[in-house]
């Protein structure tokens, strides 16, 4: 027998019902057409009557639709006519958005906490706007807030505004009767005074909580409290009463470890980092907004926004109790180039005067200024060149909050100080966009360098020298972003303008040669690379020493393409003839020294050699780590490589973190289809599978196959194709693992 269906209606009033889009306690909602007096789709709600009186219901709900009449905002749905159906039930018509619940949507793209917060504040101005006009919502939640994308942006847009209210309870002898019909999510953001049975006006302050407890969970992925597990009745008493004694987010987040991980990726981040984001100002915000005690909550959705826009922008938040010591930290956040800056700033015009008397600052390199930059300025130039340099890591190693301090302190003072002499500010801020390359700051390095280009094209012509330099820094930012066809751009063009410029024997165009065959390589134009980098070591020869670093790191490209072309004798006796050079004249430490080390430990692996190949990742982890701090791409590298040597080992609990410490800071770094996040999802889905979790490993495998199969390297490809095959075939899928497997073999 079958089961019987709900019938749905095929016409209410003017409107000619589509489909089914939405069911819950209040009612259902269906996409309609409108034909009459224009043609147009709406979102139809047909409400479920609670009280006794339809017509009171519709006759509340005019007199907030001509409060809503008034309302003109992207953020908010217009609401666009109210009746009754033949059977007597209540319906609006409404604008039809097509988006996501809010708390989908941020989870579905994997916002950040900023992009998470950014759009919030726009939530928080959507519910003002409505609040200025003399409409409260009620019934604020994530299901009441659709996000779209608008060219690339996410747009929220607030549905159900008057309608809450003209359905809601109207006096205490209601709410006994209707409090049952509210939808669980409904009474979870419910504000206290709406849950009580105490004749209180519900003012703007109980939209004000309810933004709260959807702040909670936009943040912590979770609600403060869950009626669902406390029981829907002690949760109203805790409500009415205030004694809800919800944790803070951070805490919130800890209270949730098992999911964690799971939580902080969906915000493009780990635990760690996400509990020190929510500790503070975010803790403050949320407890404040959801204050049982409305008086202590914000009294505007405006000043919610507002305390959110100055925690983004490290200024003191109101819902903190003020004190010295954070206004302080927070004036040092702000400021920091400026604090850090106060007492250098005279001693360098004093210090570059000194130098420039006696002759010790030198020009770093032979450069074109305008005629009309004085000497003095050049020579300060040169000094400040040589400062921001040291912040290099290739240069000197420092840990990375001193490189950063020193790089923000070099932006703010050139952005301000030298917007008179273009030129000059171009060269400081090439220097400072290389340096933030280098350390993986891949989104500032390019606002810089991109700027850079822009000023010496405009005032130097698209053919000047120094556009070779600009775009030879942008190829590596490109290339290692994954953006390789824009890298490819860069480097022609580079390679173009220095050759004709400089000749075919000079240092800086072995540089941008030197750029070019890393990017063959990763292009698998391995025969083109291995050109490249021949002719690279053939000016290295003439214009630079044999110990330099850049000639030993071109030692280390060529042996890096042997190996790709199979040619391992000669690979392995280069690769371990530029270690010993590195570690003579380089140091042990050097960070140079820790990414050969890391390639030499790859070669291991390959070989099967798992024990020895963590044997020269345990060396190369520290020495990077200290050289660029945990988020570098070189030490995300390293980390996914001993996750890999650990799954071969059979280790699963010591891979699994690994891989996903690797995944989470690669998918900051890079661009989604990056190759390298491939590598980290195959190897924890081979971990995730060999551990007996099939169905996460199967996610991960389609992951990594969906980028791979729009990459270069047929060999990447292939191996996903047979390790997924082998997950096919545990789950008695044979049929399709053969399939794959014969797909990997034409690969080869």
């Amino acid at each position: 027998m079958m089961a019987s269906r709900t019938l749905h209606p095929a016409r209410i009033g003017p409107y000619h019902i589509i489909q089914l889009l939405g069911e819950g306690g209040m009612g259902v909602v269906y996409e309609a057409e409108e034909t009459e007096p224009v043609r147009r789709r709406v979102a139809l709600k047909l409400v479920r009557t609670m009280l006794d009186d339809t017509r009171d219901v519709l006759a509340r709900f005019d007199a907030e639709r001509r409060a809503l009449a008034v309302m003109n905002h992207p953020g908010i749905a217009r609401v666009l006519h109210a009746g009754s159906s033949e059977t007597g039930q209540p319906y609006f018509a409404m604008e039809l958005v097509r988006g996501l619940p809010l708390t989908e949507f941020c989870d579905a793209r994997r916002l950040n906490v900023r992009d998470r917060l950014q759009l919030f504040v726009g939530i928080c101005e959507a519910v003002q706007h409505a609040h200025q006009k003399g409409v409260v919502h009620r019934d604020l939640k994530p299901s009441n807030i659709l996000v779209t994308d608008e060219d690339g942006h996410p747009q929220p847009k607030i549905i159900d505004f008057g309608i809450a209210k003209a359905l809601g309870p109207q006096g205490p002898e209601v709410v006994a009767k209707t409090m049952a019909g509210f939808a669980m999510g409904t009474v979870a953001y419910m504000s206290p005074e709406q849950a009580s049975n105490a004749s209180m006006d519900v003012d703007t302050r109980a939209d004000i909580y309810s933004l709260g407890v959807m702040l909670y969970e936009l943040l912590v992925g979770h609600l403060p409290i869950d009626p669902a597990e406390v029981g829907l009745h002690q949760f109203l008493a805790r409500l009415v009463s205030g004694d809800t004694s919800p944790p803070t987010p951070s805490v919130g987040l800890a209270t949730a470890a098992a999911l964690s991980e799971t939580i902080a990726s969906r915000r493009r981040t780990d635990a760690r980092h996400l509990k020190r984001a929510l500790r503070g100002d975010l803790d403050w915000i949320v407890m404040k907004a959801m204050h049982t005690d409305r008086s202590q909550r914000y009294e505007t959705a405006n000043a919610l926004a507002a305390d959110i826009r100055r925690h983004l922008a490290n200024e003191p938040v109101t819902a903190r109790p003020p004190s010295t010591r954070y206004r302080v930290e927070k004036f040092v956040r702000r400021h920091r180039v400026g604090v850090i800056t106060a007492g250098v700033a005279s001693l360098l015009v004093v210090t570059s005067s000194v130098m420039a008397a006696v002759g010790l600052v030198r020009a770093r390199r032979a450069e074109q200024l305008a005629a009309s930059e004085a000497e003095a300025a050049k020579e300060v130039a040169d000094f400040m060149v040589n400062l921001f340099r040291q912040s290099d890591p290739n240069v000197q190693r420092r840990q990375n909050m001193t490189a950063q301090a020193l790089l923000e302190q070099g932006i703010r003072r050139v952005s301000t100080d030298l917007s008179s002499q273009p030129l000059l500010q171009a060269r400081l801020m090439q220097t400072m966009g290389t340096v933030q390359t280098s350390l993986g700051k891949y989104v500032e390095a390019r606002v810089l360098l991109e700027d850079v280009l822009r000023t010496r094209e405009r005032l130097l012509g698209p053919d000047d020298v120094l556009l070779g330099e600009t775009l030879t820094s942008l190829g590596e930012l490109t290339r290692d972003r994954g953006e390789l066809d824009v890298a490819d751009g860069y480097l022609m063009r580079a390679q173009r303008i220095r050759e004709r410029a400089l000749g075919p024997l000079h240092a800086d165009l072995a540089t941008t040669l030197s750029m070019m065959a890393a990017l063959r390589m990763r292009q698998t134009r391995l025969t083109e690379a291995e050109s490249l980098y021949q002719r690279v070591l053939a000016i290295d020869a003439v214009a630079r020493s044999p110990d330099d670093a850049r000639t030993l790191r071109d030692m280390r490209g060529l042996a890096a393409v042997y190996r790709a072309q199979k040619r391992n004798a000669q690979a392995d006796s280069l690769w371990k003839v530029t270690l010993q050079r590195q570690e003579q004249s380089l140091g042990s430490e050097h960070p140079d020294v820790g990414s050969t080390l890391n390639n030499i430990g790859a070669i291991a692996y390959s070989d099967g050699k798992y024990a020895e190949a963590d044997a020269f990742y345990g060396r190369a982890r520290p020495i990077l780590e200290r050289a660029y701090g945990v988020e570098h791409p070189l030490t995300v590298s390293v980390i996914n490589n001993q996750a890999e040597v650990l799954w071969k080992l059979k280790r699963y609990a010591e891979a699994e973190p690994l891989f996903r410490q690797a995944l989470a800071a690669k998918e900051r770094l890079y661009t989604p289809e990056h190759s390298s996040i491939a590598v980290s999802l195959n190897g924890l889905a081979g971990v995730l599978r060999d551990s007996k979790r099939g169905a996460e490993a199967e996610t991960l495998y389609k992951r990594a196959l969906a980028i791979r199969e729009i990459g270069n390297g047929s060999t990447d490809l292939a191996e996903t194709l047979r390790d997924y095959a082998v997950l096919l075939r545990a789950t008695n899928r044979a049929a399709l693992a053969t399939q794959l497997d014969a797909r990997a073999a034409t690969l080869k």
